[in-house]
């Protein structure tokens, strides 16, 4: 069977392979991008799903506008407005099957063989895959604490005259960085000067942890004349609400939007209409904010108690920044007092020890660092992220 040679410039998620390794009984996992099934309003989803089944069960059982379910589109208009983008309507954006399948409507409709898209390094492994399937070349633009650096940034769009640039600017997966306001609104103006189109992918913006971080780029791009022609924003209910909804959404500029509802009638005709009229119910319930504050509290909880064990059990063989929110932890093996500086042999000893993460390498879209990784501290509670971390101060030990 020969199959299209698109194929050949993509592989299957070192991450997703790594799972099959965690079958082994008691072991503790700090390698999923996963929300805590614990934290899903499970009576809120109930209600709303019987309220769609009471109220309107022929609409939500049957095929749906491919655009997406109006009355959703008409809340997360709302919910948006709450964020700071108050000029959204429903009619400026589209659902989709989670963000993911948004990223992948964005590389249909833009990318050709030998484009250039840009990416942070390191940056969401799904996006790098799903960009490599149309035949761009990928690159990683660095990153430090406060997120991209946009000098250089603004060199390799020069440089190379990309296609697109997709960042996570709050609580990257899987840096973790928050992108300063300073640099937002700088990327912003290099979209208008150079005429590229900047995706916003922000996934996690809603999970921080004590002070709320800058507006979006959305929210911002009043601020920037004609940046909001070059902008999309990707957003999405599944670390939030429950990904299992798989609602997300699309916010673009119309022609965009046209081609890339055009692409979705291809793929699935339209995102589950049961699954987003129950959203919409949800929304439009009011639960959201009280939904939001506890999963802010319980992740803040365990992302201070994984730092503190990090602190004590690796020392300066680790660096890292605390994150400010989101899922995950992002560091480097230093190599300090003769520890081992390969993330990937880290992990294989950790697995040894029944505790896992996932080796930072393949994150990259090109140049991986080899002494990084990504800790989630997400579905742990404290005391498996205690004894988790501790396990994995014996394997460093041990990989000397």
């Amino acid at each position: 069977m020969e199959f299209a040679k698109r194929l050949d410039h993509v592989e299957t998620s070192a991450i997703r392979e790594l799972f099959k390794l965690l079958g082994k009984p008691g072991i503790i996992s700090f390698a999923g991008g996963f929300p805590d099934s614990a934290m899903f309003d499970v009576e809120g989803i109930r209600e709303a799903s019987q309220r769609v089944l009471t109220e309107q069960p022929g609409p939500a059982l049957q095929y749906g506008a491919t655009e997406g379910h109006p009355p959703l589109r008409e809340e997360i208009a709302r919910f948006m407005a709450a964020k700071g983008v108050s000029d959204v309507s429903a009619s400026d954006l589209i659902v989709t099957t989670g963000s993911q399948q948004a990223l992948d409507l964005i590389a249909k409709t833009l990318l050709n063989d030998g484009d250039v898209a840009l990416v942070e390094a390191p940056t969401f492994l799904a996006t790098i895959q799903c960009f490599r399937l149309y035949g761009p070349r990928v690159l990683g633009v660095p990153i430090d604490a406060d997120g991209v650096r946009v000098d250089a940034l603004e060199e390799m769009i020069v440089r190379h005259r990309p296609k697109l640039v997709y960042i996570i600017p709050t609580f990257g997966n899987p840096s973790g960085a928050m992108l300063s306001l300073e640099r937002r609104l700088h990327i912003l103006k290099l979209a208008v000067q150079h005429q590229v189109v900047v995706v916003e992918d922000d996934p996690y913006g809603d999970l921080y942890f004590g002070a709320e971080p800058p507006p979006s780029l959305l929210a911002l791009s009043h601020q920037v004349p004609g940046s909001r022609d070059w902008l999309l924003h990707c957003g999405s209910l599944s670390k939030v609400l429950s990904p299992g909804l798989r609602v997300g959404w699309l916010i673009a500029p119309q022609a965009l939007l046209q081609r890339a509802t055009m692409c979705k009638q291809f793929s699935d005709a339209h995102t589950s209409t049961y699954a987003q009229a129950t959203a919409a119910e949800y929304l439009k319930s009011g639960r959201m904010p009280a939904t939001l504050d506890h999963v802010r509290r319980v992740y803040g909880e365990r992302a201070a108690t994984m730092g503190r064990a990090l602190r004590r059990e690796l020392g300066d063989a680790f660096s890292f920044n605390q994150p400010q929110g989101g899922l995950f932890f992002w560091g480097r093996l230093t190599g300090a007092g003769g520890a081992v500086s390969d993330g990937q042999m880290l992990a294989k000893k950790a697995i040894e020890h029944n505790v896992a993460f996932v080796p930072g390498a393949p994150f990259f879209a090109d140049q991986p660092d080899m002494a990084s990784l990504r800790l989630s501290f997400a579905t742990s509670d404290a005391a498996k992220i205690e004894e988790g971390v501790t396990r994995l101060g014996r394997a460093l030990r041990e990989a000397r």
